[in-house]
């Protein structure tokens, strides 16, 4: 077995929790996910994600969802809605 180092890092809790239950779900431990990380670091020579600020905050994402639920809203009670197989027709998505 090749020599180990040891890392050390802090998370929060719940995070820990929740990602240890996803890895253990897939056959492994939080240190085989993080060394499959590294690994990535040094194939792709820089994080193998691409890291870059949100579009929009939580609060502007809330407000446009809201308002794209109200749109919908209205026009229901305009009585403007579809059935499925019209929505589907309109979107080019042949029904079997």
């Amino acid at each position: 077995m090749a020599k180990t180092e040891t890392m050390y890092t802090r998370v929060e809790p719940a995070l820990k929790a929740n990602v240890e239950k996803i890895l253990n779900s897939l056959g492994l431990t939080a240190s085989d996910a993080i060394n499959m990380f590294l690994h990535q670091i040094l194939l792709q020579k820089g994080l193998p994600f691409e890291v870059k600020t949100p579009r929009m905050t939580v609060e502007e994402a809330k407000a446009e969802l809201l308002a794209e639920l109200q749109k919908g809203r209205d026009s229901f009670a305009r009585g403007e809605f579809y059935t499925l197989a019209e929505s589907k027709a309109l979107r080019g998505i042949k029904t079997v």
